[in-house]
């Protein structure tokens, strides 16, 4: 039941602002807002600057608003592992609009919190680190990024990174 209220408020929330509300029912393409390519590329090869500075190899997905892959890069020796956590972290991101990071939900989903078990619901959610939404410069949620490979702080310093290349991004 708290799940359906918290997923109620976040949709209250979303429809308040409409910036996550990019790609409904009677829009047409040119209204739409997305990532695309050349700006998924771009955040790619910004993350892969940054974790190269730092010395780590990571895997590296951009998904677009409705979780699709846009594009995806597995740095030279980066984890096998960390494809899919990758990738999962940047779901994370997008099935709930970009409202926030993928650590949103750490605290609510530990033992006695509201949302506990929420990592096992959509064919496994992560909510740790190394998820970030992507907004364009007007301020709408085009897509998200994840990134997996390091340790939870490098993940988060990369998906920044990443994101703030093409657009703006949010932190807790």
């Amino acid at each position: 039941m708290r799940l359906l209220a918290f997923l109620s408020t976040v949709a209250v929330c979303a429809a308040a602002v409409n910036r996550t509300a990019t790609n409904g029912w009677g829009s047409t393409p040119s209204q739409r807002h997305y990532i695309n390519a050349t700006q998924a590329l771009a955040a790619i090869n910004a993350a892969v600057d940054y974790s190269n500075s730092i010395g780590v190899p990571n895997d590296i997905a951009i998904l677009d608003p409705s979780s699709q892959l846009v594009a995806f890069l597995r740095m030279d020796n980066a984890y096998l592992g960390s494809v899919d956590i990758s990738m999962k972290k940047a779901k994370t991101v997008t099935y709930f609009n970009g409202l926030f990071p993928s650590y949103g939900l750490l605290n609510r989903s530990q033992t006695m919190g509201d949302l506990f078990g929420i990592e096992e619901t959509n064919s496994g959610l992560v909510v740790f680190g190394g998820g970030q939404p992507i907004y364009d410069y007007d301020g709408y949620f085009i897509g998200a990024i994840g990134v997996s490979g390091g340790t939870v702080a490098q993940d988060i310093a990369t998906s920044v990174h990443g994101a703030e290349s093409i657009g703006t991004t949010i932190t807790m």
